[in-house]
């Protein structure tokens, strides 16, 4: 067998050990593995009849190629936000020309949200496809876990206790902004586990007449006269749009939510305030143990799914063990995390009401 890999979104850590996983259970099958370079763009930028842009884009991991990279975060195929199928133009016959030139028989993807829908279209025309969850927001349906994320919130915890000294020495109010456009999983957990006053979600308006009283007590109360809060990207205040994050993938400007949340404390209060998004630091350098083990699993199952004759299915997590669920779950959006049961709206602070039966990161 034939089978085709690539990576696609944000970069993470844990996606190295993914590919080397596949790599590694195909070649012990006897079977070849062709790596595509920046996800979905280098198959579109193949030209199936010139033999050049061919290998330009493409490249044969065997075990050679793949030895060592589990010790590096990104991922050594590069990546890129590229989706063949948009409003303005549908380019799967060239996708589908391209696998079949290439003599692939089937294609592992490793992505979010736009990779994996596009993959799940494939998937519904008869291409063989694997899907391979990965964001550090962790919200993918029909998974308790995605690739990248315990690397997302370790990095997160450890910078934001890090802003603690800095914070308390000014004696001010630290607003910390962390990635999550659609969920608060990442804002939660990083905020819960670094034990700051405050953390504001992606799925509730915060009312600052409310959280920025608050944090007034909170700096009162602390030893050090000072106050942590972290928000999620994606939050808006009561009464305001989002913040166009989709817009530019790379763009962070001073209207986004921290900063917004921010001069509105500056305004109020007479406290000055600390901002700072985390941004790409949380996704930089090696992944974690956790990150490890999934990416190594993830890769092992797709490839057995493949020997099974699985196709058209995304390996993921289910109540705590390796499963796999029809790729066509991505397709109904993102998954958000239960407010009612793992957040307080009247407290800004996470919810732990009920933990049995719960998944390992809560949800």
């Amino acid at each position: 067998m034939h089978i085709g890999v690539l990576t696609g979104g944000g970069d993470v850590p844990g996606l190295n050990p993914c590919i080397r996983a596949i790599a590694l259970a195909a070649h012990s099958r006897g079977w070849r593995v062709t790596g595509f370079r920046r996800g979905w763009q280098g198959v579109l930028d193949i030209d199936p009849d010139d033999p050049a842009t061919i290998a330009a884009h493409t490249m044969a991991l065997d075990e050679d190629s793949v030895r060592g990279i589990d010790r590096l975060g990104g991922t050594v195929r590069h990546t890129s936000r590229v989706d063949p199928r948009t409003q303005e133009s549908d380019r799967t016959q060239h996708v589908e020309r391209v696998l079949e030139a290439l003599g692939l028989d089937a294609i592992i993807t490793l992505g979010g949200d736009g990779t994996l829908r596009f993959s799940a279209h494939l998937a519904k025309r008869g291409v063989r496809v694997i899907g391979v969850p990965k964001t550090m927001d962790n919200d993918v349906r029909g998974t308790e876990h995605c690739i990248g994320f315990s690397t997302a919130v370790s990095r997160s915890v450890t910078a934001i206790n890090a802003l603690r000294t800095t914070t308390e020495s000014h004696e001010r109010i630290a607003v910390i902004e962390l990635f999550g456009r659609r969920s608060g999983e990442t804002a939660l957990l990083s905020g819960m586990l670094a034990q700051v006053d405050r953390i504001v979600i992606a799925e509730v308006s915060p009312d600052l007449d409310r959280l920025i009283p608050l944090l007034e007590q909170d700096r009162a109360k602390h030893r050090g006269n000072y106050a942590m809060m972290v928000v999620s990207e994606g939050a808006s205040l009561t009464g305001t749009a989002p913040t166009d994050i989709a817009a530019s993938a790379t763009a962070r400007t001073s209207g986004s939510i921290g900063q917004q949340i921010a001069a509105e404390i500056e305004q109020r209060t007479d406290v000055s305030t600390i901002v700072q998004a985390l941004a790409y630091l949380m996704r930089a350098g090696q992944p974690d143990a956790t990150d490890r083990m999934i990416g190594l699993g993830y890769g092992t199952m797709a490839v057995e799914l493949l020997e099974q004759g699985q196709q058209g299915r995304l390996v993921g997590i289910c109540d705590g063990n390796y499963a796999h669920n029809d790729l066509s779950i991505v397709q109904q959006g993102a998954q958000e995390i239960d407010v009612d049961a793992r957040y307080d709206r009247e407290t800004f602070r996470a919810r732990l009401a009920s933990i049995e039966g719960a998944p390992l990161f809560l949800r």
